[in-house]
């Protein structure tokens, strides 16, 4: 799963700085930067889905949850951490 896949790629820079990284060089900046581009992203999403562009919303919606996976680990926490709250929810509403 390509979420798996990005969480290696993510850790592996956060333990293995590589030069040119972008990762490794928002990790290094630390989690304000990581919350500043998630900040950006999130109105990106917003001003293209007000302007109707499916392709672009598809683009700023990877680039917000990307920016996303990026803070995970600084909590300690992984995709599979939100799926499980997310499964939760859709069951705690499914026994309503």
């Amino acid at each position: 799963m390509i979420l798996d896949d990005l969480r290696c790629v993510i850790r592996d820079r956060k333990h293995n700085p590589r030069e040119g990284s972008y990762v490794a060089s928002l990790l290094a900046k630390g989690r304000d930067e990581i919350l500043k581009k998630i900040g950006e992203e999130a109105i990106e999403v917003i001003v293209a889905s007000k302007d109707g562009d499916r392709e672009q919303v598809v683009r700023e919606l990877a680039d917000l949850w990307f920016h996303c996976m990026v803070l995970m680990p600084e909590h300690g926490l992984s995709h599979n951490d939100v799926f499980s709250e997310l499964e939760q929810r859709l069951n705690r509403r499914e026994r309503k």
